[in-house]
């Protein structure tokens, strides 16, 4: 009888334990399922009106508005602009072209967004881009970074070059672009809407991105520094400076967390 009156206080013990462990456990699951969305058809700049907007007619030579001219869906849709060269860009100064609105998930109630998430947007362009010494063209459809403080210290983009092919730019470390899957056989279209789609998984040790174009896969990487996050994006315009003229338009735009791919 003695004996068994000493297991009393253990069993007890077990059983708080085990409540609390299924009170972990469920709050567990229920944070896990919780994936949040961010959607913008860009029919108000409301939809950005706690985030960073590049000024007007940044550096003299791009603006953006919300615009009816090409829409694909809703009344308005984001259109950007350049109109004239920048200078080079050197070490020590990024002259880009910049026309665009911020997407800083920080500022948030949630806070930032936790990856695997699917990126989704549609793009209309008028842009010609060339081979330029000392840097060839490009436009950026989107910038993605896992960095929360206004340095954007650590980017993925996805970028059109001046063949006319989407690819990842950044992978798998900052500066680099080497692909695990680049075909360089699908061009990309002017001046009709094109769906580009994004798997981004920034999670250590297993990080890697995908872009679609239209449905069809065109760029594939590892990210080899990732911290699990997604903490802003931009979509709009960012092209190279030495790019003198071309048009923009970014619409319909879902960011989503997921599970996986």
């Amino acid at each position: 009888m003695f004996k068994r009156l000493l297991w009393l206080p253990q069993l007890f013990i077990f059983l708080i334990l085990g409540v609390v462990f299924l009170n972990c456990r469920k709050h567990t699951i229920a944070t896990i399922t919780n994936y949040r969305t961010f959607t913008t058809s860009f029919e108000s700049v409301n939809d950005f009106g706690n985030f960073f907007i590049v000024p007007q007619n940044y550096m003299g030579t791009s603006s953006h508005q919300l615009s009816t001219e090409q829409v694909h869906s809703g009344q308005y849709a984001h259109k950007a602009w350049i109109y004239g060269v920048n200078p080079e860009s050197t070490i020590t100064q990024n002259n880009n072209h910049r026309a665009y609105p911020t997407i800083q998930f920080q500022k948030t109630t949630g806070g930032v967004f936790h990856t695997p998430c699917y990126i989704s947007f549609w793009v209309w362009v008028d842009m010609k881009l060339v081979a330029h010494t000392p840097e060839n063209q490009w436009l950026s459809f989107a910038t993605l970074t896992t960095d929360s403080t206004d340095s954007w210290s650590r980017t993925i983009l996805v970028n059109l070059d001046y063949n006319g092919y989407v690819h990842l730019m950044h992978v798998p470390l900052q500066g680099q672009k080497n692909w695990l899957y680049q075909p360089f056989t699908l061009p990309f279209p002017q001046k009709q809407w094109v769906n580009i789609k994004v798997y981004l998984d920034t999670r250590p040790g297993k990080g890697y991105a995908k872009v679609w174009q239209d449905g069809t896969l065109v760029s594939y990487a590892n990210i080899a520094d990732g911290n699990g996050l997604l903490a802003q994006a931009h979509f709009g315009l960012y092209a190279a400076p030495s790019v003198p003229s071309g048009t923009i338009y970014n619409d319909d735009l879902e960011i989503k967390e997921v599970a996986g791919e």
